[in-house]
């Protein structure tokens, strides 16, 4: 593992790909961050980057008690190890990022869990992308069955403070949006700037390509093993919007920060392993938030269990996935304890 000084704000990044221009820049562009760089088992080595910490399989073993070497390999979910590396250090806020999304200078930029946003003036679900731009756009994981009458207008508040302990910020160019979209429309889009807020009530998935975490919201992290590579990051987005909400915490959703290269897809496949969140996503945001989650931070680990016990129960997520999240609850209480 490549040393580096301990610093209190990390960045997380998985990759199956040598060190590339996005690595290169997401380096070069946040020198107050400790990169964190996770391996898989198709990543070629020697991995080598003089400012990253890269965790092999074998540095990855030695984080935390139990949940990497329960972690399957070959699945994205492998970035959790990351996060605990991150943890275990210190990081007093972690931002995570892909391989293929390149940072523009504003980056990272004086990022703070206050923010100054107008927040959304409906309940339900809301595409938030629309507050963006003009296009008819929406974001991945976003119920296909609502996106026609997500266009429809509805109104912004008026600016003010709010504490906001999960940040998505956007990536212009190549957006995060699902496989339909891509197979209909693929020209490049430019984010309008914009700071918007969701609180309790209102959903709309986030992503794991341009969000900033703080202590608050660590355990939220989670990135389930045992559901497909399309659905991983935004149905652990829908489990810590419905633990958000406990929190009495908004959801800040920033403007483009970053642009996106992307990696080689074969759009089909991406529609398959999109298939179950086309089907499930409105779905489970209406079972998550029937819950009788419990207020409060400590509760928030009570509150996840909660959640993915009624997945498991419901038949949307496979019972193999509590003991990798009983293992990543463990290691999270355990290294923030010492």
């Amino acid at each position: 593992m490549t040393a580096t000084n301990l610093r209190a704000k990390a960045i997380v990044v998985t990759t199956i790909n040598a060190p590339n221009q996005a690595i290169r820049l997401i380096s070069e562009r946040s020198p107050e961050w400790r990169l964190i760089v996770v391996a898989d088992k198709k990543t070629p080595t020697p991995w080598e980057h003089r400012t990253a910490t890269f965790l092999s399989l074998d540095d990855q073993l030695t984080v935390g008690n139990r949940f990497a070497a329960l972690c399957p390999f070959n699945h994205y979910s492998r970035k959790n190890i990351g996060y605990l590396a991150a943890i275990r250090d210190g990081a007093e806020v972690i931002a995570e990022t892909d391989d293929d999304n390149l940072p523009y200078d504003s980056w990272l930029q004086s990022v703070s869990r206050s923010v100054r946003a107008r927040p959304v003036q409906h309940r339900g679900w809301e595409n938030v992308y629309r507050h963006f731009s003009t296009h008819r756009v929406w974001p991945r994981g976003f119920p296909l069955e609502l996106v026609v009458s997500s266009f429809h207008a509805n109104g912004l508040g008026d600016e003010a403070m709010y504490d906001c302990p999960i940040q998505q910020y956007l990536a212009d160019d190549n957006p995060d949006v699902d496989a339909i979209y891509r197979l209909v429309s693929a020209e490049p889009l430019k984010f309008t700037p914009g700071s918007v807020v969701l609180e309790g009530g209102t959903y709309c998935p986030f992503n794991s390509q341009n969000t900033v975490w703080w202590p608050e919201a660590y355990e939220l992290l989670y990135l389930p093993s045992f559901v497909s590579f399309r659905m991983t990051d935004i149905w652990r987005a829908f489990v810590a919007i419905a633990c958000l909400h406990q929190l009495g915490k908004a959801l800040h959703f920033g403007s483009a920060t970053m642009y996106q290269v992307r990696n080689e897809h074969n759009l089909l496949r991406d529609f398959a392993d999109e298939v179950p969140g086309y089907l499930n996503n409105a779905r489970i945001m209406s079972l998550l938030a029937a819950l009788p989650l419990v207020a409060g931070e400590e509760n928030v680990a009570t509150n996840m269990r909660c959640c993915y016990e009624a997945l498991v129960a419901d038949g949307i997520v496979p019972d193999k996935e509590l003991p990798l999240l009983e293992a990543w609850l463990g290691d999270v209480k355990a290294l923030r304890s010492t």
